[in-house]
């Protein structure tokens, strides 16, 4: 039986919301005393000026709303962020003096604008941005003076189709960037762009169906090499490739199953630290490029960096700093032995948290028989439990054994949970991955159905007392499996979701247009059908449950205005829907408005399940 829900101010699940976590840190790779953390000790995320030898943090970043994401220059100068307004990421990249200043704007002439990054050469140099806007994705770099002296920002690349990066090399000549200009679809080629003339240097591609990215550029002066990542056996394997002569190496690894990803290079430019990432588990390696030799590293088992292994690098060829969690310790970042993987310290600690309740590794088959991967934790006692079905956000992500301030909370009141990897789902294989691309919604919907009969099967669940939930693709899924398997759920909770893609195109920022007609397969207008059959507004008459939803009103990603028409319809069908908005992007970063939303969702599930209402 699930617990009387817990809303006094000291209880343990929102303990976890105020625990003070370490997000993200980066380096400055030539001048690795200085580092930036993102933390949310002040109440709401932001950006911190870190003095590596002593852990002291200042606050660089005053946003009310909070702010994610920066980047510091190599050489420790600035701190870079896109400086946009409530949480929308349109706005002007600027950057702030590591010791301290005002902010200054990059470019200043240009319109508001959308941007996938920004990167700044080894030696100072040289400054490239990607940005992107109603025609297209834009690759525009400047050069930079004396003591970081701004020059004049010129267009050096520019495509309509999705486009992401840059990542720039030690000396400034040359950008890496990843374009779909082949594929049309969410598979790139790798493209190394001479920033000087603005030609194409090389290109690696590796055919039809396949996509080459995350390319790191060799830390060694006059070293043009590159460690990429290539899906063309199927799963993602490393390799070397020079764009400037062409040649190429894969690495030796056929022993090590799975996907495996490069994270970065050691400072003498000897090993790479490379992450295999199979079943939504992640294991470390150093691999030695002298004699084409790998080491398992024995590291804590856990959930380690986020976006493809950002937070986790080498501090100097002995330490690896990395971003690591488990069910029971919120993010913080962790020194490792280079050499054997052995956790040595903690560098940035984050507050001590209550305890959660462990994940194990499940499995089921799905309609078609593929196998499914889940995370399941259960409460004390025997089931069957309410329970709590979570995906997340993405599609291109995956949930791992990580922390959850959220999942923790409902299994301190007495739900079991399972969290899905549904098809779309990354760490699984190249096939198992795209196999969405064009039909969003169909086998996604699929998989969390055999979830649920999964859960009923094994008699964790009662299958009448299963709530779907999620936020952003997750906050989607929630949608669509409330329309097109009614039958299912006890009711929804859908965070920060995507109520209409086409409407959704119109208004979305452009960075998102670009990956939004990268995996539909077009515009609305070339893909009518395809749009149709897989937004949630086509399926809204089926819902028969009740549903909740929290949604930012500054959002570009997933926007207001289709949800908006997706409530009026709701409330004229005379639903069981109640929608709360809250003044920010896609996501609140401010602990208290993360603790009000959960609160409603607690007050939600009680309210359905004809508990005692909730007092608070």
């Amino acid at each position: 039986m699930i617990k009387q829900p817990m809303l006094n101010e000291d209880a343990a699940w929102k303990q976890r919301f105020r625990t003070p976590v370490v997000a993200l840190t980066q380096l400055a790779k030539a001048n690795p005393e200085r580092g930036l953390a993102m933390t949310n000790q002040s109440g709401a995320m932001q950006l911190y000026a870190w003095h590596v030898p002593t852990g002291e943090l200042r606050q660089v970043t005053f946003k009310p709303t909070g702010k994610g994401f920066g980047y510091i220059s190599p050489d420790g100068e600035y701190i870079y962020y896109l400086d946009d307004e409530a949480g929308n990421e349109i706005g002007h990249w600027v950057r702030v003096p590591w010791i301290g200043g005002d902010a200054q704007d990059v470019m200043p002439g240009l319109p508001p604008y959308a941007s996938t990054g920004l990167s700044v050469s080894r030696n100072g140099s040289r400054l490239a941005m990607l940005l992107a806007d109603q025609s297209g994705f834009h690759l525009t770099a400047m050069n930079l003076g004396a003591e970081g002296t701004l020059g004049q920002p010129r267009e050096v690349w520019a495509s309509r189709r999705l486009t992401s990066g840059p990542t720039l090399s030690p000396n400034g000549e040359l950008s890496l960037i990843h374009s779909s200009e082949r594929s049309g679809k969410t598979q790139f080629s790798l493209l190394a762009l001479d920033l000087n003339s603005g030609e194409v240097v090389g290109e690696m591609w590796d055919g039809p169906d396949t996509s080459v990215e995350a390319g790191r550029f060799s830390p060694l002066d006059g070293d043009s090499r590159v460690a990429a990542v290539s899906t063309a056996t199927g799963v993602r394997r490393p390799f070397l490739w020079n764009p400037r002569t062409g040649d190429r190496s894969d690495l030796q690894l056929d022993t090590v199953p799975g996907d495996i990803e490069v994270v970065d290079w050691s400072p003498d430019g000897s090993h790479l630290l490379l992450c295999q990432f199979s079943q939504a588990v992640q294991q470390f390696y150093s691999y030695d490029l002298v004699d084409n030799s790998y080491t398992r590293l024995n590291h804590p088992l856990g959930t380690y960096g986020w976006f493809g292994g950002a937070g986790v690098y080498y501090a100097s060829n002995d330490e690896i700093f990395a971003l690591w969690a488990d069910a029971d310790h919120p993010s913080c970042t962790i020194a490792l032995d280079a050499q054997t993987g052995e956790m040595t310290r903690t560098v940035l600690s984050a507050g001590d948290a209550p305890g959660g309740r462990p994940w194990r590794s499940v499995a089921f088959p799905s309609s078609d028989g593929q196998m499914i991967q889940g995370w399941l934790a259960t409460p004390d006692g025997d089931g069957p439990f309410p329970t709590i079905l979570h995906t997340h956000g993405g599609p291109t992500a995956v949930q791992t054994a990580g922390y959850s301030a959220e999942l923790q909370m409902f299994l301190d009141h007495g739900f079991a949970v399972l969290s899905v990897n549904y098809r779309g789902s990354t760490t699984f294989g190249r096939a198992f991955q795209d196999q969405i691309q064009g039909d969003l919604g169909h086998w996604e919907v699929e998989d969390i159905a055999a979830g649920h009969q999964w859960l009923v099967d094994q008699g964790i669940a009662r299958p009448d007392q299963v709530f779907l939930t999620g936020w952003s693709y997750g906050g989607y899924m929630t949608l669509m499996g409330l329309g097109k398997r009614p039958d299912l759920w006890a009711g929804g909770m859908a965070g920060i979701a995507i109520a209409d893609w086409t409407i959704q195109y119109e208004d979305t920022a452009p960075t998102l247009r670009g990956y939004q007609v990268a995996i539909l397969g077009g515009t609305p207008q070339e893909k009518p059908d395809v749009y149709r059959a897989s937004s949630p507004v086509t399926y809204l008459e089926n819902v028969r449950a009740p549903l909740l939803v929290v949604q930012g009103s500054n959002d570009t990603r997933c926007p207001a205005r289709p949800m908006h028409m997706y409530a009026d319809r709701m409330r004229e069908l005379g639903r069981d829907f109640d929608i709360i908005w809250f003044e920010a992007g896609h996501g609140a970063l401010s602990i208290d408005d993360q603790i009000a939303h959960r609160e409603a969702m607690l007050k939600f599930v009680y309210r359905v399940l004809d508990q005692p209402s909730a007092q608070g």
